[in-house]
Parts: structure tokens; sequence; C-alpha cells
């Protein structure tokens, strides 16, 4: 099938972003299953690229190439994960790293995260969902891995008319694992864990606290199975105190703590972080460093006020935490907040907590999810660090 984009839309796709909407496409020759591959044309007919199609979803098709001599393929995708893999161990992501993300690999709605010799796999549109089994194979004979399982248990996958399941894509295997990161070690849950059941993309910031909590009594918010607190104890603290929602979260931190001899150093309440912020600053109590690392507080374009609230009521409250000259941890996962919105919603907070902000640290997520400048969703976290005067 062959689909031409309207003559007044189309400089966001020539240009390089691989997702066609609905409203974007005109004319059509011949006709295709939803998640069939389909060729894409501008409106005066040069070829633009090959992706999948579903009519189902509002973006109508994601491009998976722009070279029209590629054929799709299981060699096709095979390759792909290929070129994935040599980039990140060109970068040093050998042990665990998130191998494919999605456009950023050119592999749109495909996420694999390598944890050692385990992956996890979530397929978040129908056209890629139909190559799994191509995907499966390519693993297992590029890794030769241990076990292979499927997250699908997002609610995403109903815009594209999925349902969501999760499951084992190899033999069974135990899905509690033990993985390494920065010297230390962490307890990952692949079968109920967050996402994917770890947050790879925060590897790189972790080790960028060590040089502000040697010596430090330090609190982290929303700390869910506590690595930036054990990072925190690797890196001298002399006491971290760790708050998450989850009794499961908490039980995982403990006993990562456990598990890397910290446990006399970090503590850990399963308390909702709010109410607790609010009552201790009302309390006066006072921290050397104070990290949050809360989840997105929007995951739709309508509550990006609401989320701006949040964040900012939760940093002006960590601010008044920290004593004079010390420091304030901050980030934000969602692709909603671009970084300029995040970084004034911080500005506003200090204004109002009478602070002033040093910035010591301000980066992105880990470089195994890579950004592509025109595909603005791969740049999703804010990672900033400021000394809190």
């Amino acid at each position: 099938m062959k689909c031409f984009l309207r003559k007044k839309i189309g400089d966001r796709v020539i240009n390089g972003h691989p997702w066609i909407f609905g409203n974007e496409l005109g004319d059509s020759e011949g006709t295709a299953e939803p998640g069939d591959i389909v060729e894409v044309y501008s409106y005066n007919g040069s070829f633009v690229g090959k992706g999948y199609i579903n009519p189902a979803s509002q973006i109508r098709i994601r491009l998976l190439t722009r070279q029209k001599d590629d054929i799709i393929d299981d060699k096709f995708f095979a390759r792909r994960i290929r070129e994935a893999w040599e980039y990140r161990k060109q970068l040093g992501y050998v042990e665990n790293c998130r191998l494919i993300f999605g456009e950023a690999d050119q592999l749109p709605a495909l996420i694999i995260d390598k944890f050692n010799d385990y992956f996890v796999i979530q397929t978040l549109a129908l056209g890629i969902e139909k190559w799994k089994p191509a995907i499966v194979t390519a693993l297992q004979k590029i890794f030769s891995p241990k076990g292979i399982y499927e997250r699908n248990d997002v609610p995403v996958r109903s815009l594209e008319g999925m349902e969501q399941i999760k499951g084992f894509l190899s033999e069974p295997f135990d899905t509690n694992i033990i993985i390494n990161e920065n010297g230390l070690k962490f307890h990952v849950d692949i079968e109920n864990g967050q996402k994917t059941g770890y947050f790879l993309d925060q590897q790189d910031n972790r080790r960028a606290i060590q040089h502000i909590v040697n010596g430090a009594n330090v609190l982290e918010a929303f700390c869910y199975t506590g690595t930036f607190s054990l990072h925190a104890a690797h890196y001298g603290a002399k006491s971290v105190m760790g708050l998450d929602i989850s009794e499961n979260a908490v039980a995982t931190a403990r006993r990562n703590a456990e598990l890397n001899g910290y446990s006399d150093i970090c503590k850990f309440q399963a308390v909702n972080a709010f109410d607790v912020l609010k009552l201790w600053v009302k309390e006066g109590k006072r921290y050397d460093t104070v990290i949050l690392d809360p989840p997105a507080f929007t995951k739709s374009r309508e509550n990006i006020q609401k989320a701006i609230t949040g964040y900012k009521e939760i940093n002006l409250r960590g601010m008044k935490l920290v004593k004079p000259g010390g420091f304030l941890v901050t980030a934000s996962c969602t692709n909603l907040v671009p970084p300029d919105l995040f970084l004034k919603t911080i500005e506003m907070a200090a204004k109002d907590a009478h602070r002033t902000l040093r910035q010591v640290c301000w980066q992105t997520q880990a470089s195994d999810h890579p950004i592509l400048w025109n595909v603005p969703n791969t740049q999703y976290l804010k990672f900033l660090i400021v000394q809190v005067l």
C-alpha cells in the first residue's frame, strides 16, 4: 500500500519524525491490514519511508526506515538490534542497559531492557507486536540469554487495540534477579517491578551524587527500591532516610541495603512522601542533601498544569528541608514537561522558599536512552543538582 502525505502537512515527518498522524495523510493506493508495512510518499510523489500502519491508532503510521531498498523482514530487525548493541557497547553499557529505546533506535514502539543475561520486552504498537517472534529469535541468536520476559501490562497498548499481557517469551526462569551497578548490587523484580522492573535511565545520574553526599545526612523521597539511597551510602553518607508509598518497594529497598551491607546507614519508611515532607518542614527537620525522584505526575497534556503544581510543591518542601549550603537533587521523568519549564518550576519554588540556588549539575537520561533532536519525546528525563544557599 502507498500512502501520501497532505500538501500542507508533513514537514515534521520530512525532517525526521517517525510518527504520521491520521490527519497528515491524504490519498492512498492499495489496501493494507492493520499492522502491515506500507510505503509513505510526499504529496508530490517523492519517497519518504516505510513503516507499519494501524487505522485504530491516532498515530496512523510509524516509520521504520527511510531507505527505499530496505526490505522489512526478520533480518531487518536482527540488524537493527545488532546496531543498537554495538552502540551501547561502544559507550560502555555492557551489563545492564536499555538495548532498544523505540524511535531513537529506529524501532518505534519497541522497548528492550537488558539486565545482564535477561531481557525484558515491551511491544507498544500493533505493527511491532507482529514482529515479536522475529525480535525474540534475534535476541536468542545474538545474546543466548538466560531468559526473555514481556511486560506488556501497559495501558498504552489499548490505544492500539491490543490487550495487556505479561509472561515468558523463553523457557520460564526466576524473575527475581540481582544486577550490578556502579559497584553495588540490586534486586530486580522483572515480573512485578515498575515498568520493566528497574529504572536504568538514572544509572549515570546516580553516580553524579558522589561528591555531595560524603559525610552527609541524606533524605530521599519517592525512593522506590532505594537506588539513590544506596548510592549515597556507597559514596560515604553518614545516614540515609528513604521514603516511598509502596510497601513492596520499601521491602525491596531494605533487602538492597542488606545485600550491600548498608542496613545500619540506610533506613526506609513506607509513607506518603508528600505528607511527610510537609510535616517535617513544620517540625524544622534539616538534611545536608535531599533527593527527589518522583513518578511522572502526568501522562496527558490536559494535566500539565497539575503536574507543574506538584513539582513546585515537592521542590519547595525539599528546599526547606535542606540546610543552608546543602544540596537538592531533583528529577522529572515526564516528557510532557520540557526542560525549560522544569527549571522555571524549580526557580519558582526557590523564590517561594526564599532560597538562592547554585547549579551543580544539569543532565538528562543515561546515553543508552539516546536522544534524537527531531523527536522531542526521546528526551524525557530532567536531572538537576543545586546547592541551596
